[in-house]
């Protein structure tokens, strides 16, 4: 496995067009900003333009999408493409999260904007993308793969059920790339890989992206990949972590970390923001609550269907919303450039999740500041994460949400509260059904109460000495002539059966 590495990026910086890449991307590409490699870019193209197998290895956020993407349509588009556009699927892109199946799939449409395919009978086509992935309708996906597709991107999962369903067929495959490798494995998805490699055509070229190489990795890699180039972008030894995000850690109660939270949020250049949180159900009830303070916040959690999960990123991403809250799970593939914060509501479980977590800010060159916020339980996971990281700060300085150093780091307005213009109350029923709560709804004060004769049951469960006044003036309103004040607990009623009982 020969293997290439940078430590910095490329000096002088090239043009794609100077790479070998065609016209129509390059053109693609620049109409949306993007015109200078980034160094995994500059190695990997060279190298997957002429054919070759490529493992590439950088940090999220360095541009890999495009370091497999670009080659990907470049080889299935030549003249002396191997295989001809039928509309079977040329090439094949397995990711581990619906997410990051969404913007691989608009990334690769980006730029394939203006490349052509050939139909049998001589004219021309748009080059065809699809994005297959759980969570959604199987009936779009068969109906677009029956119509012919030439670029598949797909969550292993769904790729498997179309597979064995008849609908999807890869052996017309010349090009395959499976992306973030590392959270494939993280999430178990590695036994279907393999399954999925069984059916591809041995004579293929195949890449492989990830952030980290786990010993498990470079095993795949080694079974279905022809002496592949491993390429870094940066020295093996170095920092899993963006060296343009500023990291800070504070020790914070639980009953305050909303509170401080909302501070963090009215901090002085703060742009797109994201809230990382380990449980569902935590995650709702943050979003919840910050919607409540005046914020504009939207979740993506496990408990929300796809369609509400793709609302919420197209919100945040179109910049309806600024703050997204998340688990960590339903985060991995959210790949957004611009985000300046994130806040680690809850402490991750571990170094890799950490990077995992503040990876989505510092990217692409840009600088970002990353919060972790420790509980006193919390204390001995963050000495571990710590200390595998080298971060130097084991002990996090205690933090309230009115401490002055916390106004002074985060660079908060002195007058900034717990709220920001008027706050709003997010609907009750959507609370309950999003957070997948089993707890009763809270009881409506228009809900009529069980009388008896007119009189209110205050030995009833729900029956309260206010509730039972409001209903007494009611009832004296209408003529009843109920009591307004405190009325008597009604005695139970023996059963005949325990009363002659007691008699005898």
């Amino acid at each position: 496995m020969t293997a290439l590495k940078s430590t910095t990026p490329l000096a002088p910086k090239t043009g794609f067009a100077s790479l070998g890449v065609r016209d129509e991307i390059v053109s693609a590409l620049a109409e949306k900003g993007i015109e200078t490699p980034f160094a995994i870019q500059e190695l990997t193209l060279p190298l997957a333009l002429a054919g070759e197998d490529v493992i590439g290895q950088a940090r999220t956020g360095m541009g890999k999408t495009f370091g497999f993407g670009v080659p990907l349509l470049q080889r299935i588009t030549s003249e002396t493409a191997t295989r001809p556009l039928t509309g079977a699927p040329r090439a094949l892109v397995v990711v581990p999260t619906r997410e990051l199946c969404l913007q691989v799939n608009e990334d690769l449409a980006t730029a394939a904007k203006y490349l052509k395919a050939t139909n049998e009978d001589g004219t021309e086509r748009p080059l065809s993308v699809l994005a297959i992935y759980g969570g959604r309708a199987y009936e779009p996906q068969i109906e677009a793969l029956h119509k012919g597709v030439d670029v598949v991107v797909g969550t292993p999962g769904r790729l498997l059920d179309l597979c064995q369903q008849g609908h999807l067929q890869l052996g017309g495959l010349s090009v395959l790339v499976l992306d973030e490798a590392d959270e494939m494995l993280d999430l178990g998805f590695l036994p279907d890989i393999e399954r999925i490699l069984r059916q591809i055509p041995a004579d293929r070229q195949s890449m492989l992206f990830s952030a980290t190489m786990p010993d498990p990795i470079i095993t795949l890699a080694r079974t279905f990949m022809v002496q592949p180039t491993h390429i870094r972008a940066e020295a093996p030894h170095s920092l899993a972590v963006h060296d343009t995000t500023e990291q800070f850690v504070y020790r914070a109660h639980a009953l305050d970390k909303v509170e401080l939270v909302t501070r963090i949020l009215q901090a002085r250049d703060r742009g797109a923001t994201m809230i990382f949180t380990r449980t569902k159900r935590t995650a709702q009830k943050v979003a919840d609550e910050l919607q409540e303070r005046g914020f504009a916040v939207g979740a993506v959690h496990g408990d929300l269907g796809q369609i509400a999960r793709e609302k919420a990123l197209k919100a945040f991403r179109s910049g309806d919303i600024n703050v997204l809250v998340a688990t960590d799970v339903a985060a991995r593939g959210i790949d957004i450039d611009d985000i300046t914060h994130v806040i680690n509501y809850q402490c991750p479980e571990d170094d890799k999740m950490y990077v995992h977590r503040i990876g989505r800010t510092g990217r692409a060159g840009r600088t970002g500041i990353a919060v972790t916020l420790v509980d006193w339980d919390e204390l001995e996971r963050w000495a571990t994460i710590d200390k595998a990281l080298g971060l130097g700060s084991p002990d996090p300085s205690e933090t309230y949400s009115n401490s002055p150093h916390l106004y002074d780091e985060m660079g908060i307005p002195t007058e900034a509260g717990g709220t920001i213009g008027t706050p709003r109350k997010a609907p009750a029923k959507r609370r309950e059904a999003s957070s997948g709560s089993s707890e009763r709804p809270a009881r409506r004060p228009d809900r009529r109460k069980r009388t008896r004769g007119g009189k209110p049951v205050t030995g009833h469960p729900e029956a309260n000495p206010a509730a039972d006044a409001d209903t007494g003036a009611e009832n004296a309103a209408a003529g009843s002539g109920a009591p307004t004040s405190s009325t008597r607990r009604r005695r139970r009623r023996r059963k005949p059966a325990d009363a002659a009982a007691v008699t005898n």
